[in-house]
């Protein structure tokens, strides 16, 4: 030992020696093994991290170390040969590190299945779990047990890369094995095993498992177990699992095994199976597996018919007859032997129905009209099986030509196609008039026939005459009469078809003449009027409808005298249904005008019907009340006054209408279209019933068209109605009446009066815009406008407001000091009763006379007359809804609408109450508004709205409703 001892310390250079007695004093070397002829020890450096293994030969004085060093005896063969020198010395075979140096042990453990690694630093009977690298302890960055470590720790340290501990990749697990080959602490779940690197080759096997069968992969001989990370447990050993070119999910799956039903044998069979032989060995230990065969894929299409359209099902499938079927990418077995799949035939196929057909593979489609027809034209000359019924009915056969069969008043519109098919064979068909409408007007060009074909549509036709054709299917009842009203309206149909004139087309010719000269009427004996020229022509023209039993609507504008011509052109028992405020109006009328006429009015508690009344008044309220009553009775003639009142059809009271019956119908109003279309449909629908078709039709074809500003549907719905429909208005009419004046007054709210508003706006305004916009009830917004409305005009109506006046309230007296002064009358409206509550206090402070006509007015009559003919009485007050109709006022020149109204057809009534027949001086309408306050959208709105009443009947006043849209229009 001395020898060598000197030997090497002779070769090693002085710092290389110095070194070495350092590592030797720090306890870096420690023994591994002695055999006869050579010492083994591994000396630790950098923390134990680097190890390198010397090897002494004291017999020989020579000796071996792993580093690299370039020196004859390196520090580390110095380092050895003094601590083995020293344990000899100490009667020591070999030395030994301190006891706090520890070894790296690795714990496997079974985690889910799978296989988790964790290294421990063991000394002696103590393990500390590894918290971080090798590295970090040995480079003194973190705190750490003292450890020798070996080139195999060091390789799995470059495998784990940063991972310190859990379950690891297979390709991880399979480098840590093959490196802890030789080691010495490898423990699985407490109980120490082994490890090799020598893969184990999974081979797959197939059994008879019941009437199925059972695939499994038998991994090797003495497997125990197997973990989903790619490692088996074989006898003691962790060995790693071979590439198989399985995915983990199909070695984990096959390990536990699976099982095939005998549906699913064609699966088995033509994908798995074949799958895993191109990946690993097989072992087929059955012999019950199904005979396969090679042959190609075919299309199957079977058809049939449904309703008007043909239903085609491809399907693809192998042999003849089919032996499996492919449904959604599967092979489904039909019974025989299993076919060998070709998927790139069954592909081109699949294109082949998409790129030629538009068809999917086991999909269903119906098709119809000219797609139907194309597509059965297709199969016809396919390389393919068809199968069912239904092809026969798919040919196109000649166009369509529309007839026309007349037969007294019933007449039946319908398209036939006569002619020579392709094949050669004559053929004779027909098609309604709807269904033909019906595809027209969906852009199809085909139509399929009662009797099977398809046959072209007369488009050019068509174009010129689809909207006659539902005119006429819409007017036609159910017994084939056409609806008399429609008779003028459908004659250039009639002639276009070669169909003879209906006899009362010639009768009404003078209707829709462009002269428009009616024939001169016999005026009633008993009358004590001197008519005007335009009320004369009015009545030649009801009298002209009444004696062809069809319905009229007198527009006129207000004040016009639509009571007096209506009064000349009754005849027989006359029924009067008019509202509650004009009611005494026409008995006065009829009294005045016909005295010779009995008037019996049918109102009160204890009314009756008096059958020897020429006319008979009542209202619409009792109307809607006793509407068996008066819908039992057979009237000459039915007058509606006021008729907008019927103008939503769904009403008690317009359904009430609807059911009365009378030879001769009329409706008087100076605004049959307030909000929609519908309500000239509801009055029509009263008139002539049928005229317009029903109410889902006329929306669709003409409401909703004249909506979106189809100028085409409202000049044919003006066209339709103008025989039955006569409007004039006072400046065309009555040029001697004094001109009226459209007065615009602002005023601007007190600082106080803004406040109130604003807050008002603020709190209410910005949810209810946010509900409304996401299709909210529109009643919020109804209370936030009228709240805000109010204010606009007074504080004192806001709930928890008071002041004694407004600003509009000043400017309203001032101008009414003026008016006063100036010897005028004025009338002052309001819908708010409590409005006028509030004015008339400013009035009496202001020493202005002043009546008032409201709900709450007993005496309506004696209030008008008293303000009519005294001339000390120059302000009456009237409420909106009590005065705005059927009133008299002439002696006023001046009108105040205090609050705007978004409906001008209601502001234009109340002005009318002072512009009208009678009067002689010019009027002034006034319309006081609040600045920068809601008010001011409201007059835009109604400028807006105004185009309504015009669009329906091309001229006039229009008016307006309050929608969704205009809400939001006013609010935001």
């Amino acid at each position: 030992m001395q020898s060598l001892f000197e030997a090497v310390r002779t070769a090693a250079p002085a710092g290389v020696w110095s070194r070495g007695v350092e590592l030797a004093r720090a306890g870096a070397v420690h023994g591994e093994r002695t055999r006869d002829d050579e010492v083994a020890l591994r000396v630790s450096t950098q923390g134990g991290i680097a190890t390198f293994a010397v090897v002494l030969h004291p017999d020989l004085d020579e000796w071996e170390c792993s580093c690299a060093s370039s020196e004859d005896a390196c520090e580390h063969v110095s380092a050895a040969v003094i601590a083995l020198r020293q344990a000899r010395s100490e009667g020591k075979a070999l030395p030994s590190p301190p006891v706090t140096t520890g070894r790296v042990g690795y714990r496997f453990r079974r985690a889910a299945g799978a296989l988790a690694l964790e290294r421990v630093i063991a000394a002696g009977e103590r393990e500390t779990a590894l918290q971080t690298t090798l590295a970090a302890i040995a480079s003194g960055r973190v705190d750490g047990p003292r450890f020798a470590a070996t080139a195999a720790d060091l390789t799995v340290e470059r495998a784990l890369g940063g991972r310190l501990k859990g379950v690891l990749p297979r390709e991880t697990l399979a480098k840590v094995l093959g490196a802890l080959v030789d080691g010495e602490d490898v423990r699985l779940d407490g109980r120490p095993v082994r490890a090799s690197g020598e893969p184990v080759v999974p081979a797959g096997c197939l059994e008879d498992q019941g009437d199925g069968f059972h695939l499994f992969v038998d991994l090797a001989p003495g497997v125990v177990e197997s973990f989903s990370n790619g490692v088996v447990l074989v006898g003691d050993v962790l060995r790693p699992v071979g590439q198989t070119r399985l995915t983990g999910r199909e070695l984990e799956e096959l390990t536990a095994g699976r099982h095939f039903a005998p549906g699913d044998v064609a699966k088995l069979v033509t994908e798995v199976l074949p799958s895993l032989a191109d990946r690993i060995p097989l072992d087929i230990r059955t012999q019950r597996l199904p005979r396969t065969r090679a042959e190609p894929p075919r299309l199957i299409f079977q058809v049939r018919r449904e309703g008007d359209g043909l239903a085609v099902l491809p399907t693809l499938v192998y042999g003849d007859p089919p032996v499996a079927r492919v449904d959604a990418g599967k092979l489904t077995l039909l019974g025989g032997t299993v076919p060998h799949r070709d998927v790139a035939a069954e592909q081109r196929h699949v294109r082949i129905l998409q790129t030629r057909f538009g068809l999917v593979l086991g999909h269903e489609e119906v098709l119809e009209g000219e797609a139907a027809l194309k597509i059965a034209q297709m199969l016809e000359h396919v390389d393919a099986e068809v199968k069912g019924r239904g092809l026969e009915r798919f040919f196109e056969a000649p166009p369509l030509v529309p007839r026309l069969d007349v037969g007294g008043e019933s007449a039946d519109l319908f398209f036939e196609s006569t002619g020579e098919l392709a094949s050669g064979r004559s053929f004779s068909g027909r098609a309604d008039a709807a269904s033909v409408l019906r595809a027209w007007r969906g852009g199809e060009s085909l139509i399929p026939l009662r009797d099977g074909g398809f046959a072209r549509l007369p488009e050019a036709w068509l174009e010129r005459f689809g909207e006659k054709v539902a005119d006429f299917l819409a007017a036609r009842e159910p017994s084939g009469r056409v609806t008399p009203a429609a008779v003028p309206d459908l004659a250039d149909l009639y002639a276009a078809l070669g169909a003879p004139e209906p006899p009362d087309v010639e009768r009404l010719r003078a209707l829709t003449a462009e002269s428009g000269a009616l024939p001169s009427s016999e005026l009633p004996s008993d009358l004590r009027a001197t008519l005007r020229t335009y009320q004369k022509a009015g009545v030649d023209w009801l009298v002209f409808l009444r004696d062809a039993g069809l319905g009229a609507l007198l527009a006129d504008d207000m004040g016009l005298g639509k009571t007096l011509q209506a009064l000349c052109a009754i005849r027989g028992r006359t029924l009067v249904i008019a509202p509650t405020s004009v009611v005494h109006n026409w008995r006065d009328e009829i009294a005045r005008f016909r005295p010779t006429l009995r008037a019996a009015l049918y109102h009160g508690a204890r009314r009756t019907l008096d059958p020897d009344a020429d006319v008979t008044l009542t209202t619409y309220a009792i109307l809607r009340l006793d509407a068996d009553v008066l819908a039992g009775e057979d009237w000459d003639s039915v007058v509606l006054d006021e008729a907008q009142l019927i103008k939503n059809a769904d009403s008690q009271v317009a359904r009430a209408a609807f059911r009365l019956r009378g030879r001769f119908r009329a409706a008087l109003t100076g605004t049959p279209v307030e909000n929609r279309l519908a309500e000239l449909w509801s009055q029509f629908h009263f008139l002539a019933p049928g005229f317009l078709g029903t109410r889902e039709d006329f929306d669709e074809r003409y409401a909703a068209r004249i909506a979106s500003g189809d100028e085409h549907a409202a000049a044919r719905l003006r066209g339709r109605i103008r025989p039955f429909v006569l409007r004039r208005l006072k400046r065309d009419v009555e040029p001697e009446l004094p001109p009226r004046t459209e007065v615009v007054l602002r005023c601007t709210l007190s600082e106080e009066e803004r406040q109130v508003y604003d807050t008002i706006r603020a709190a209410t305004l910005s949810e209810v815009v946010e509900r409304l916009r996401a299709g909210g009830n529109v009643l919020g917004a109804l209370e936030a406008l009228l709240r805000l409305r109010q204010a606009a005009c007074h504080p004192a109506l806001i709930p928890g407001q008071a002041a004694e006046s407004s600003s509009k309230v000043e400017l309203l007296v001032e101008q009414l000091e003026t008016v006063v002064a100036e010897g005028h009358k004025a009338l002052v409206f309001s819908q708010w009763t409590s409005l006028l509550d509030l004015i008339e206090p400013r009035l009496t402070a202001a020493a202005i006379d002043f009546t008032r006509l409201d709900g709450a007015t007993r005496d309506r009559e004696a209030v008008v007359r008293r303000f009519q003919e005294e001339a000390d009485l120059p302000v009456m007050l009237v409420s909106l809804r009590a005065g705005g109709t059927g009133l008299n006022l002439t002696a006023a020149d001046n009108v105040f609408l205090v609050d705007p109204w978004w409906n001008p057809a209601v502001e234009d009534q109340a002005a009318d109450r002072a512009h009208r027949i009678g009067q002689t001086r010019p009027v002034f309408v006034h319309r006081l508004v609040a600045e920068d306050t809601i008010e001011e959208r409201i007059l835009a709105l109604q400028a807006e709205k105004r185009s309504l009443f015009e669009t329906a009947l091309g001229g006039g006043t229009a008016s307006a409703g309050l929608t969704r849209e205009d809400l939001l229009a006013i609010l935001e």
